[in-house]
């Protein structure tokens, strides 16, 4: 496993980026396809996620397998086939629908900071998904999903919370993923065995 780096995302065998940027310490993994989109800070795909016109918070977890933002077809229209955007692939005289490939590209998807999307899950295109929220595997979510909420089915609906109010609006005044790479270090034991309450009195703002 390589090491990850802070100016460069590490990027597995056989993973297409295509109008992609990263921020530290990212990492995509073998065989991912991501396109038009973003990764913030320390988020991470494992192997042959399909991500599209997304943006990816701080922390984010993306499991394998996973797809997000899936592109659409023209189900008004007559027909739903390659042939009525990707014209150019069968006429020489015909040209692609650039207004088609714009509103795909406009249909946005937003991942918050330590969100974690389960194996298999499909995100539809311009969904939130909140902070620290959870995703079940083979989830498929249709609808905004608020902070520290796990949702789980098909559609996805709420199952519970992670933490309680009070808890989770001090984990937001916090912002521990706003932390520089240095804070998150000396902090490092706390994450690992401090209760939600001891984390939250210990480093509350």
């Amino acid at each position: 496993m390589p090491k990850l780096s802070a100016t460069a995302p590490v990027i597995h065998p056989n993973a297409e980026i295509v109008n992609t940027t990263f921020g530290a310490y990212c990492e995509v993994g073998q065989g991912a396809r991501i396109a038009n989109s973003s990764f913030d800070d320390y988020a991470y795909c494992d192997r042959f996620a399909d991500i599209a016109n997304t943006s990816v918070g701080k922390f984010a977890n993306i499991a394998a397998m996973t797809r997000i933002g899936p592109t659409d077809h023209p189900m008004a229209q007559p027909a739903q086939h390659h042939f009525l955007y990707r014209s150019s692939y069968y006429w020489d005289d015909a040209a692609d629908d650039a207004a088609f490939f714009a509103h795909r590209a406009s249909r946005c998807t937003s991942l918050g900071a330590d969100c974690w999307i389960g194996h298999g899950a499909i995100i539809k295109p311009e969904v939130s998904v909140g902070i620290g929220a959870v995703v079940a595997a083979g989830a498929v979510v249709t609808k905004d999903v608020s902070p520290f909420m796990i949702v789980a089915g098909v559609p996805a609906t709420p199952i519970r919370a992670r933490f309680t109010e009070a808890q989770q609006a001090a984990l937001l005044a916090m912002a521990w993923w706003d932390w520089d790479h240095a804070r998150l270090r000396a902090g490092l034991d706390d994450f690992r065995s401090l209760p939600i309450d001891t984390f939250i009195a210990k480093y509350r703002p």
